[in-house]
């Protein structure tokens, strides 16, 4: 067979192989999400932080020892959904009592803006909180003057889980938080994300006997 011929058998092969793989993944695509159902519908519900949250930026670490932050369960029809996940806005979270790993450092926290939360359920529930572009910022004083804003160039979603329960609960485990970073001597200037973690009981206020609920 000549040069020429061969050449063309490989680019034919070449091409058969790349039409069966892009009919392959057009034949595969990714499953659909469930349903998910947030109940008691319309209820109020509060959510308070167990233990600490942690923000780590770069080298440096605030933590916080209060937050909180409150909202509602959509009412019915809206609090179910038969193909994906529930929504609900939240009051921005506040944090205080807040220390930095930095000695002589005081870290300030701020909120701001349309924040939400919204639940998938399935194995685990998953929920993702929702940062409002800029939402969230970070000012320390003393000796290093710092400021750390989340979500600098657009809404930013934050992953976590949700587990039914007495309260239930909310859980952030090494989410990633994309981050800009302005300041002098001893700011972490070079980071681009940081590292999030919390967890907050949630629970009913309308109801306190009841409990808020994340099922199919």
């Amino acid at each position: 067979m000549s040069r020429t011929r061969t050449a063309l058998a490989l680019g034919m092969a070449a091409a058969a192989a790349l039409t069966v793989a892009s009919a392959t993944a057009t034949a595969a695509p990714l499953p659909a999400a469930g349903s998910t159902t947030v109940t008691p519908a319309g209820h109020a519900f509060k959510a308070a932080l167990s233990g600490k949250a942690t923000l780590k930026a770069g080298s440096v670490t605030v933590t916080c020892s209060v937050s909180v932050s409150t909202g509602s369960v959509p009412a019915a029809p809206g609090n179910q959904n038969p193909s994906g996940a529930v929504s609900s806005p939240i009051s921005p979270p506040t944090y205080s009592s807040c220390t930095s790993s930095m000695p002589g450092v005081t870290p300030t926290v701020t909120t701001t803006g349309a924040w939400s939360v919204s639940m998938q359920n399935g194995s685990p529930i998953t929920a993702t909180m929702t940062v409002p572009t800029g939402g969230l910022v970070v000012h320390t004083t003393g000796l290093a003057t710092c400021t750390v804003t989340a979500a600098p160039a657009g809404p930013a979603s934050v992953p976590g889980t949700w587990a039914n329960g007495a309260p239930s609960s909310l859980t952030f485990s090494g989410a990633s938080v994309p981050v800009t970073v302005s300041g002098g001597f001893g700011c972490p200037t070079s980071a681009t994300s940081s590292t999030f973690n919390a967890v907050y009981l949630v629970s009913d206020t309308t109801n306190p006997a009841q409990q808020i609920t994340v099922t199919p």
